[in-house]
This record gives C-alpha cells, sequence and structure tokens, in this order.
C-alpha cells in the first residue's frame, strides 16, 4: 500500500468498512448502488420512493476499491435512514395497509436504534445530505456528534446536486472542519472525488 492509504487505514491493513448514514432519502441507497456498479458491475442495494426502504444494516462484502495502484478490500454498508419520528400513517400514503405500515415503522425504528450503535465499529462513515435541504437539522448534528465521540473518520456527501435548487455551499459554509463533497448519486457527478476523499481521509 501506498503512504497515504497507510496513514488511513493503519499499516499493513487491507481492508476497510465504509458506511452510509443520513436522514431518511438522502439517496444512500443509489449511492451505495452506483458505489457497487462503478466497482463490481451490478446494483446490490433495493431501493423505492416509499421512505425506511431500507431497514436493516446492509454489507456488500470484498468489494474490490481501487485507487490509483492501491487496492482496498472494501466492506460497503448501507444503513436505515435515521429519522427523529416515524409515523406509519405516511407508509399508507405510500399504498401500503394499515397493518403493513405499522409493521414497516417498527422495523425501521429498530433500524435506526442499529445504526447509531453500529457506527463506532466502521472505518470511514460517508454523511449523506440532500443539497436541497437546510444542513440545520437535529439528524446531522446527531450522528456528526457520535462520529465524533466514536473518533471515526467522516466525509459529508452534498448529494442530490443535480437539482435546480441545490446548495452544496451553505452545507460546506456549516461544517467548515469537515470535508464536503457535492455529488449526484443518481448521475454519477463527482463520484471519482468522492472515491479519493475516502483513501485520503484522515
Amino acid at each position: 500500500m501506498n503512504g497515504f492509504l497507510q496513514k488511513i487505514f493503519g499499516g499493513s491493513k487491507k481492508s476497510a468498512s465504509v458506511c452510509l448514514i443520513g436522514e431518511v432519502n438522502t439517496g444512500k441507497s443509489t449511492l451505495a448502488n452506483r458505489f457497487a456498479l462503478d466497482f463490481t458491475g451490478k446494483e446490490e442495494f433495493s431501493t423505492s420512493e416509499i421512505p425506511h426502504e431500507t431497514r436493516e444494516i446492509t454489507k456488500l462484502e470484498h468489494v474490490d476499491f481501487q485507487v490509483g495502484k492501491s487496492k482496498l478490500d472494501v466492506t460497503l454498508i448501507d444503513t436505515p435512514g435515521i429519522a427523529t419520528a416515524i409515523n406509519y400513517k405516511e407508509f399508507m400514503e405510500h399504498g401500503l395497509t394499515e397493518e403493513e405500515s405499522i409493521q414497516r415503522a417498527k422495523e425501521a425504528t429498530a433500524g435506526i436504534v442499529s445504526t447509531i450503535k453500529f457506527l463506532k465499529e466502521v472505518d470511514v462513515a460517508l454523511v449523506l445530505m440532500d443539497s436541497t435541504r437546510t444542513p440545520f437539522d437535529q439528524v446531522s448534528l446527531t450522528l456528526l456528534g457520535a462520529l465524533e465521540m466514536h473518533k471515526t473518520p467522516a466525509i459529508i456527501v452534498a448529494n442530490k446536486v443535480d437539482l435546480e435548487n441545490a446548495n452544496p455551499d451553505l452545507i460546506k459554509s456549516t461544517f467548515p472542519h469537515l470535508k464536503v463533497v457535492p455529488v449526484s448519486a443518481l448521475s454519477g457527478f463527482g463520484l471519482n472525488n468522492l472515491y479519493n476523499e475516502i483513501a485520503l481521509v484522515s
């Protein structure tokens, strides 16, 4: 391994876990699929317009992540979207029955708890934010606080910059002490920069 990768992932370590976290519907699974497509040739994660489609921590192991001439054995981790409150009636608006909606709400709540506990076990966290929304929200501050407590390297991914009202600069100015990478998981814009930052983060 070259010097900067040794610095990040620790000496001779050749594997790393990269975890995608963030608020509901910020594009975590879409980005995970783009990552998987770029490095494995196929999409691996479930996506949906229904909130909390990802309700369990999902791992894709042994992803050959290549940066320059160096390679890492990456475990890519998609996590349930974090929310301060979950109302089962929201799922009914997407066509689910009341029973299905209540069950999904329970699963989503359990998934959030699991995600928060899981943060201390990852090597790099990609904190997704929707660049069309305000970054001043309880979820983002809670996640970043937890990562700081666990001393987990974090990169803020300002997603959805392909949308007309996107403002990634606001996210950058809100969190000047952290690396912010503007991307569009949908179009692929900015992903090469993100992959480089995953290798360079300290």
